[in-house]
């Protein structure tokens, strides 16, 4: 005698399958009048092509003459709306055609004070400076920076601004290093070749401190 559980078992299944069959029927009969609906409309827009578009532009013109603020409103910069704001951006746009001219020459200083004292020559060696003949009192490395317009002396501060006219005309010098404190009033001009500070001697003549 058949089991009536298994019975029931294959009814339920039977049942299920029939839903589920008639759910997809159901489906593929909506998306079958969808697609049948969707090609008579196109026949009609293909049909009479050039009466909708005439349609279609007459729509968009009527849009823009009957409400521009609606049209309108996504490219309207709310930042411009009041005259301020305005008148602000154009007379940023006027002044980036302005010539804005030139800024005032500055005149050479005076200088402060003037002195007659002995200059002589000297370079990186340390038989005449010490074991970094490189490296001034002040710290700057006279042979990576390689320009001859540093002098040592004891009686200027570091840092101060000194012209030789006679010698070098408008050429300015930068006190940077110091000498033997036996040298009071006395300058030591750094030159890059010892042969150079060697024929430069002796001299005695004006500077000027800035």
């Amino acid at each position: 005698m058949p089991n009536k559980r298994s019975k029931l078992k294959k009814t339920n299944q039977t049942i299920i399958w029939n839903r589920d069959a008639l759910y997809f029927r159901a489906i593929a009969s909506y998306l079958y009048q969808t697609y049948i609906c969707l090609k008579k409309k196109l026949l009609f827009v293909r049909k009479y092509t050039f009466d909708v578009s005439i349609v279609l532009f007459i729509l968009t013109i009527g849009t823009y003459v009957f409400f521009p603020a609606m049209v309108n409103a996504d490219t309207e910069d709310s930042s411009i709306q009041d005259s301020k704001s305005l008148s602000l951006m154009v007379s940023a746009m006027q002044n980036e055609m302005r010539d804005y001219g030139r800024l005032p020459i500055a005149k050479d200083a005076s200088a402060r004070r003037t002195f007659h004292i002995p200059i002589t020559a000297y370079t990186s060696d340390v038989a005449q400076t010490d074991d970094t003949p490189c490296i001034t009192a002040s710290g700057l490395n006279l042979c990576t920076r390689n320009t001859e317009d540093i002098i040592a002396t004891n009686f200027l501060p570091i840092g101060t601004r000194v012209r030789i006219p006679e010698l070098y005309g408008n050429r300015i010098f930068y006190v940077q290093d110091r000498m033997n404190t036996r040298y009071d009033r006395h300058v030591d001009i750094w030159m890059k070749d010892f042969g150079d500070a060697k024929r430069f001697g002796l001299k005695i003549t004006k500077i000027e401190v800035f």
